[in-house]
């Protein structure tokens, strides 16, 4: 068997679990994480030739546990160590190990690690650094260039969010009841940012970032195998998926964005959508609405439209005004805006965003959002001068070029009849 696509699928399925369970062992990140690799090498060199083992996580971990011990030893560390007899060889203990983590250590596990990159003391940049590499098993190279920063300086952010955790002597038992809903709420947080992070991206970043969705995505499929009954976790996953659905028809060739109502929307990607359907479905039937919900609900009705002028705005805005009052935000007030503006037009939903303008003075798309309102309502010089703010303030390129193309249509429909810009 000389394919290894099945190893690494199973070797990135099974880190989530068995890192969880090796740190619960060695209470150290970075022990952890070195018994994990180590475990990695040798499934590389074995199982091509034995064949996958039952339970591969299982595998990985009594390796890794091992090696590490060994090391420990070699190293003349005055590590507590488990009695003589507590370490077997693989063969004898593979089973017995299986049976174990079928149990409750498989939750606790996960759960653990997840809370441990998610702590409140590490930022949110920390935070996602950590998770990409402790529980995705993202490397530093890959990490930093999705987040377009230097190797260099990524190393040392995963480092310092190590060093904190260590500081902070973060307990490594399974949180109880009270902190584990709380802490559940950051891992969402911070998968959601993780997405964003990707989905974000526009223009000639965009082929470098979209792993970061993907990858959004697996964690949230995994916190949902955890919490299966939460319906804020079928939200957020149902969000992921509805909001991935499009990628592949949000930017042209040339890499420009193309927006909602313009997009060919054969080129969405059903089984993702079908996906997300079935979960929010199923979530909104639990009757505890949450923001995560709200947003994937909007999604939906988006995804269920077969042509932009299906689209249901008014339900759209009804769910946009729920958010405010669950998750109040000028960002959200924004976005319902884009819904008035379709069902009550552009004047009422500039109305609606005047208000924000000093919150959002620095926020490109408050100004996108302004200029298409007044330019619709035929005010130009105003819609002139809101577009040039937003380009000002564009994040990339793609932005920029999206703006200048409605300067463009501006500056057309300025010129007299029969005279053409430039002559």
């Amino acid at each position: 068997m000389t394919d290894t696509a099945w190893i690494d699928a199973a070797l990135t399925s099974a880190r989530p679990q068995a890192v969880g369970a090796l740190l619960r062992y060695f209470r150290n990140l970075d022990t952890a994480e070195e018994a994990f690799q180590n475990a990695c090498l040798r499934a590389l060199k074995t199982w091509p030739q034995n064949g996958p083992p039952r339970d591969p996580a299982a595998w990985l971990i009594m390796v890794g546990r091992n090696v590490a011990i060994d090391d420990i030893r070699r190293g003349k560390k005055q590590t507590p160590l488990p009695e003589d007899e507590a370490i077997s060889d693989l063969d004898d203990a593979e089973e017995q190990l299986a049976e174990r983590l079928d149990g409750s250590h498989y939750r606790d596990d996960i759960l653990r690690l997840l809370f441990i990159c998610c702590h409140p003391d590490l930022p949110a940049t920390q935070q996602i650094a950590l998770a990409l590499r402790i529980v995705s098993g993202l490397t530093v190279k890959q990490i930093a260039r999705a987040f377009l920063v230097s190797e260099a300086a990524m190393e040392q952010r995963i480092t310092r969010a190590k060093a904190r955790v260590a500081d902070a002597n973060v307990p490594f038992e399974a949180p109880g009841a009270a902190e584990r809903s709380e802490r559940l709420a950051s891992v969402a947080a911070m998968i959601y940012l993780i997405f964003n992070e990707g989905y974000s991206a526009s223009g000639d970043t965009a082929e470098i970032r979209a792993p970061l969705c993907e990858e959004a995505i697996r964690l949230a499929r995994l916190l949902l195998r955890l919490f299966q009954s939460e319906p804020e976790i079928m939200g957020l996953t149902a969000l992921l998926l509805l909001q991935h659905a499009r990628a592949a028809a949000r930017f042209d060739a040339d890499g420009a964005v193309i927006l909602l109502d313009d997009q060919d929307r054969s080129l969405w990607n059903k089984s993702l959508i079908a996906e997300g359907l079935a979960l929010i479905d199923k979530a909104m039937r639990h009757r505890r609405s949450g923001p995560y919900q709200v947003q994937a609900a909007v999604a939906a009705l988006h995804a269920r439209a077969e042509k932009p002028e299906d689209t249901d705005w008014a339900q759209i805005d009804l769910l946009y005004g729920a958010l405010e009052i669950m998750q109040p935000s000028p960002v959200v007030t924004l976005n319902r805006a884009v819904a008035v503006s379709k069902v009550k037009g552009p004047q009422a939903a500039l109305d609606m965003i005047e208000p924000l303008a000093q919150r959002l003075s620095n926020y490109f798309h408050y100004f996108g959002v302004r200029g298409a309102f007044l330019m619709q309502l035929g005010r130009n010089d105003e819609a002139r001068i809101a577009f040039d703010r937003a380009i000002a303030l564009a994040n990339t390129s793609a932005e920029a070029a999206h703006i200048r193309m409605h300067l463009d249509r501006l500056q057309r429909d300025s010129q007299p009849r029969g005279k053409k810009a430039g002559k």
